[in-house]
């Protein structure tokens, strides 16, 4: 563990409630996908695609030993020829049911079009989070919101980190190997924030 960069990451997080609201919505999150089993569908806006946190959730959900953490990126402009990890289209919230999660990441109000396919997930029974601005008809039509707006002390990305990283944490309370784990996870976190961003996942 570098000292260092929990040190900065302690700093960064110094007299918000990040930490707090961020390790809530993964708790939420995470017994989701884990009471249910059926899956993590993460999608975001036609001009934004949450790449980043799809892969911090795969190594979290290897790291943690928790396989239903790894999501299903839905991406807008999926085509036949992409990698079959990066193939899945829009068409697959359409086909989203009970016990499945769908993560919806959007900076801003997403469009009509996606409001509908969340809309109607939700109705065939999936559990519907939201990570973004905080405001329009989604948060509305989610189970769980945690808001990013403008002016916040932290951005969205960075956000998108906390929660990847609180994803993954030990369940067990009071555990010292539980305690050790989120600081190794936050000494990642904060490597990631001073590292340059990552290639496309």
């Amino acid at each position: 563990m570098d000292a260092v960069r929990v040190a900065l990451l302690r700093e960064v997080l110094a007299g918000t409630e990040w930490l707090g609201v961020t390790r809530r919505f993964a708790g939420v999150l995470r017994s989701s996908v884990v009471s249910h089993g059926g899956g993590l569908l993460l999608v975001g806006t036609p001009e934004y695609e949450p790449w980043h946190l799809a892969a911090h959730l795969v190594d979290e959900a290897a790291w943690s030993g928790t396989p239903e953490l790894a999501p299903t990126l839905v991406r807008h402009d999926a085509r036949p020829s992409d990698p079959a990890h990066l193939a899945v289209g829009p068409g697959r919230l359409a086909a989203a049911r009970r016990g499945e999660t769908l993560l919806v990441v959007a900076p801003r109000g997403p469009g009509a079009g996606l409001l509908e396919r969340v809309y109607d997930a939700r109705r065939a029974g999936a559990t519907v989070l939201a990570l973004g601005a905080g405001e329009g008809e989604l948060p509305a039509m989610a189970h769980e919101t945690l808001a990013v707006p403008d002016g916040s002390e932290l951005d969205l990305d960075t956000v998108q980190h906390l929660v990847s990283a609180a994803a993954g944490e030990n369940p067990v309370p009071g555990s010292p190997r539980g305690r050790r784990r989120l600081w190794d996870r936050l000494s990642r976190l904060a490597e990631s924030l001073t590292a340059p961003p990552p290639a496309r996942w």
